[in-house]
């Protein structure tokens, strides 16, 4: 009555599909640490660091993508997630750096991604301003709050919900803070 051969497959298929998902969760996590390793090093003043680890962390997500499809990678969250961070992470050193905040040659990042990194950034810069007024550098703080408002206002520009818009309703959050601390910094 049934026919073992298609269950066979059902099985060998169901393995592949959870040792690829393994995979994937594994280098994710490394991803997701090493990024957030990255901002630490960037608020310590340790670009160099962060430099190589940026490095590491893009050759590995070049990795997944030649083993995996894009469409494997970004259907797990813990991919997601790691890349997510990563994005906060680049962003952060450009934005330190000067740079122009702008697309990330080399690898794919789908669009929500980016949305979710720009807006967790902010409140990287909220804690770089804090620092930064902590030992009496207020042009840096703001700095922080112009990249902060220039990004704030592009992302208002965009019809965000679900996931994106708690992202988003964070975002504001820094905005406000950032605010306070220029006002606190000019009294």
């Amino acid at each position: 009555m049934l026919n073992k051969k298609f269950f066979q497959s059902l099985n060998d298929e169901h393995n592949s599909y959870e040792s690829q998902r393994k995979a994937i969760i594994g280098e994710s996590n490394t991803i997701l640490h090493s990024s957030k390793r990255v901002i630490f090093a960037l608020h310590r003043g340790d670009i160099d660091k962060a430099i190589v680890s940026l490095e590491e962390i893009e050759r590995s997500l070049i990795g997944l993508e030649k083993q995996f499809s894009f469409a494997r990678l970004n259907a797990e969250g813990s991919y997601k997630a790691g890349v997510e961070e990563y994005v906060e992470a680049k962003m952060l050193y450009q934005i330190i750096k000067g740079e122009k905040i702008d697309i990330i040659k080399g690898v794919v990042i789908s669009f929500d991604s980016y949305l979710a990194g720009l807006c967790d950034v902010m409140g990287e810069l909220v804690r770089r301003a804090i620092n930064k007024a902590a030992t009496g550098e207020y042009d840096e703080v703001r700095v922080a709050r112009d990249v902060i408002n220039e990004i704030m206002g592009e992302l208002v520009e965009f019809d965000m919900t679900g996931y994106l818009r708690t992202k988003y309703d964070q975002a504001k959050s820094n905005l406000r803070k950032i605010e306070q601390i220029m006002y606190e910094v000019r009294s």
